[in-house]
Formats: structure tokens, C-alpha cells, sequence
């Protein structure tokens, strides 16, 4: 590290005395403060020369002009394995932030969110696609979706990558599952028939319990976030078009970042988490075993709950308990007790995967990455992993990288992600050879 400038600047050196220096390609580096509001800003240093890689944001102003100059520049990055979703609260308590005007709505809001059907027809009604197009436009609005908390790639066993052990798994729970896509980088949810259908029944046993319609969905967002408010917008129109208004109704509630923030992921307790369905959550695996994600949601100890599903874990929460979330725990209990054969271990996740996505408790939405570049980095140089802070689009880490003197090309780089995944499928199943010889 060779200076700091607030909102300026970061300078590093190579250092001479780096023991593996022969892997250090770059011998200066420096960061450049940007503060998010002129979008048009990275594309233009970048094509003057200040920057080695630059983000796009496909749905600015400036966007349509850009691609027309240098379409064959732009690349999309893979996706990686931080998911985001929308996640449901089924045991609110605060209503600060609410356009519900009675304890009627209140009521039947919760009934609800507590009824599966009803949760499936919010994910099957959600058209993501158009979601995502706010965000990375409508070329690319498919390269970031995700349809499973767990990426499908994340593991393999027994010559299957995960998604293809849960979607054997999901079937088994109910017609509604048999045509669906679990892969990433398409929509296998959406469903408008489907949602319709889920719906019905729905609103029949709901009605039943004396629920009143329409249900009344809060959904807050920071009111600042351009992108964000339109996803919310994107939302709330494809699932008022599919269920009608006269059966649901999306309440966007806009506030300011810190108010978001304080009722969301700082809410101290559950008693703050003030929204129905919120998509201000994701999360990133700390290593390569599914229960990097599935323990967090745990209703016994799981370190997410409140900002996912609006409860705190350990406390024996009735509401959890009605929405089957006690046989969940034991799914993935049972999964962390396997520590002697791989397969079995992750075929016991998957069943927990299954469950949570039959459940549509969270619906996942986008990865991180997946989003448009200009770039002067040699493709697949950058280190790769899942887990951890290596391998992400945006260098972390600079031991490999390689630049070149001119911008990357679709062409070039998609030729070197065919190599790169031809290399990793090989080195994935080695991998997984020796680890099963290991355990064993």
C-alpha cells in the first residue's frame, strides 16, 4: 500500500519481496473513487485510458450510444454465488411503514404469508426477467437471475452439480414442479397459469379463515436507489397483472436509506422488521458446503431468520412452526450429522434445498455478477473461487491478473470461458474424486 486519499484515491506497489512475486503480473495499481451518480462516468475513463475495466449500467441514458460504439467490447461477467432474494415475513410485528389501514388487513396479510400456496403464487406470478432488466436492461436481464438459494453449480456429487440433485428431489413435491428449470441465467419460475392456479386454492382456504381481500403486500426501498425502485415497481407490476389488484396489491414503501436500513438488516431484533416481503437481502457463502446458506435460516439457530423471514431463531416461534420451517431444521441437522461420504451429504442438503424452494419462503432472485464490462483484463486470469473474496469480477486480489493493451472482445472472451469451464469441469471432478477417497 503506497497512499490513501478520502474519496480520492488508493496507490498499491508490487512488493520486490512477495515470496511467489513470478505470479504478481502488475507492477502498480490504483483505485479511483467514484460516488455512483454520473453512470456514464467509468465507460468514459475507461476509453480514455484512466481505467483497466469498467462496469456498464445498461438502463442509463448514455447506455444506447455506448453499445453502438463498442459492441463488440462489452462482456458479461459470470455469475457468482452470492444469491439475492426476496424474503417473507411471516411473523411482522412493527407497522411504522405500512399503507394498511386496519387490524383486518393486518390479519389477513399475515394468514396469508403463512399459507404456501399463496407464497407460491407470488413466486410463480413474479416475472424476474423484467426485474432484472431494470438493472442490467433487457440484453442482459437473464445473465444474473438465479432460481435457488444454493447456486446450481456450487457443488458436485456423483457426477451431478446440486441444482440437478434438488430439481429430483422437487419433484417429488408436487406437479407444479415438474417443468421447472433450476439453472442459472434463465427464469425456471415464472409462471403466470401457475400462479393462478396456486392462487385458487389459496384463496379459497383463506377465505375460509375469514381473510379479506385484497392481501396488502408492504415492500419497502430506499428511495434513492434509481434501479432498486424500479425493480420494486417491476415487481409489483407483473404480480397486480397476474393475481389481479382485487386479490393482491403490492404497497411499495419509500424511504430514506437509513430508515431502509434500520427496519431491514439493522433492525436489532425481529420486532423491527417492519415489511411483508422485502428484497433488500442476499448472501455469499463463507466456504464450499451448502449449509453455508441453509444454516442461516434455521429457526432453532439460524443467524438470518429476522432479516429473512421476520423472526428471531431460537425462540420456539409459532409462526415458523406453521409454515413447516422445525422440518426444515431437521433436513439440514441431518445433512451437517453425514461427514463420511460426500454424495450422501450433499443429496441431504438438496433435500433441505427442495423443501425451502417447495416452501417459497425466499425466492431467489439475481446473483452479484453477471453484469456488463469493458475491460482491458486478460480473461480468466483473475483466481477463481466460490467461497471467499477471490475471483470476483471486480479484482479483489491482483496476484495472476494479467492486462493487455487493448479492450477484450466478446469474441476473446467467450472462447476463453469455453476453455476456462472445459479446464474446470476436469479439475471438479478430480477434486471431488480425491475428496471422496479422503473421507472415506
Amino acid at each position: 500500500l503506497k497512499s490513501i486519499v478520502t474519496k480520492s484515491t488508493v496507490e498499491f506497489a508490487k512488493n520486490p519481496n512477495y515470496w511467489d512475486k513470478d505470479n504478481v503480473h502488475i507492477d502498480k495499481v490504483k483505485l479511483s473513487f467514484w460516488d455512483g451518480q454520473d453512470t456514464s462516468k467509468p465507460a468514459e475513463n475507461f476509453k480514455d485510458g484512466s481505467l483497466s475495466a469498467a462496469r456498464l449500467y445498461p438502463t442509463s441514458a448514455s447506455f444506447a450510444e455506448l453499445e453502438k460504439e463498442m459492441k463488440d467490447n462489452i462482456v458479461y461477467t459470470q455469475q457468482d454465488s452470492t444469491t439475492y432474494v426476496v424474503g417473507t415475513n411471516i411473523d411482522r410485528q412493527s407497522y411504522k411503514y405500512t399503507s394498511k389501514n386496519s387490524e383486518e388487513q393486518k390479519t389477513s396479510t399475515k394468514k396469508a404469508l403463512l399459507n404456501k400456496d399463496f407464497r407460491q403464487a407470488i413466486a410463480f406470478g413474479f416475472d424476474r426477467t423484467a426485474y432484472a432488466s431494470q438493472l442490467n436492461g433487457q440484453t442482459g436481464a437473464s445473465k444474473i437471475l438465479r432460481n435457488i438459494f444454493v447456486p446450481p453449480t456450487f457443488v458436485q456429487a456423483d457426477g451431478k452439480n446440486f441444482g440437478d440433485m434438488v430439481k429430483e428431489k422437487l419433484v417429488t413435491y408436487g406437479d407444479e414442479w415438474k417443468d421447472v428449470n433450476l439453472a442459472d441465467a434463465q427464469d425456471g419460475l415464472y409462471n403466470p397459469e401457475k400462479a393462478k392456479a396456486e392462487f385458487a386454492k389459496a384463496k379459497t382456504a383463506l377465505q375460509a379463515e375469514g381473510v379479506q381481500f385484497p392481501i396488502h403486500l408492504d415492500m419497502p426501498v430506499d428511495q434513492t436507489a434509481t434501479t432498486k425502485v424500479q425493480r420494486v415497481q417491476s415487481m409489483k407490476q407483473s404480480l397486480e397483472a397476474t393475481l389481479g389488484t382485487d386479490n393482491v396489491i403490492i404497497d411499495i414503501q419509500q424511504l430514506q436509506k437509513d430508515d431502509l436500513l434500520n427496519v431491514t438488516l439493522f433492525a436489532q431484533t425481529a420486532a423491527g422488521e417492519d415489511w411483508d416481503l422485502s428484497d433488500n437481502v442476499g448472501w455469499g457463502p463463507d466456504f464450499s458446503d451448502p449449509s453455508t446458506y441453509l444454516d442461516i435460516i434455521k429457526p432453532s439457530v439460524g443467524e438470518n431468520t429476522r432479516t429473512y423471514l421476520g423472526f428471531d431463531s431460537g425462540k420456539d416461534n409459532e409462526a415458523a412452526k406453521k409454515v413447516g420451517l422445525n422440518d426444515y431444521d431437521k433436513m439440514v441437522n441431518e445433512a451437517g450429522e453425514e461427514t463420511t461420504d460426500v454424495t450422501k451429504r450433499y443429496n441431504k442438503y438438496a433435500e433441505a434445498q427442495a423443501w425451502l424452494t417447495d416452501s417459497a419462503l425466499v425466492i431467489p432472485t439475481t446473483s452479484r455478477t453477471g453484469r456488463p464490462i469493458l475491460s482491458k483484463m486478460v480473461p480468466f486470469t483473475l483466481p477463481f473461487s466460490f467461497s471467499g473474496n477471490k475471483g470476483t469480477s471486480d479484482p479483489l486480489r491482483y496476484k495472476y491478473l494479467e492486462l493487455q493493451d487493448k479492450a477484450v472482445t466478446a469474441d476473446e472472451y467467450q472462447k476463453a470461458q469455453d476453455k476456462w469451464m472445459k479446464e474446470k469441469e476436469e479439475s471438479n471432478k478430480k477434486a471431488q474424486e480425491e475428496l471422496a477417497k479422503h473421507v472415506k
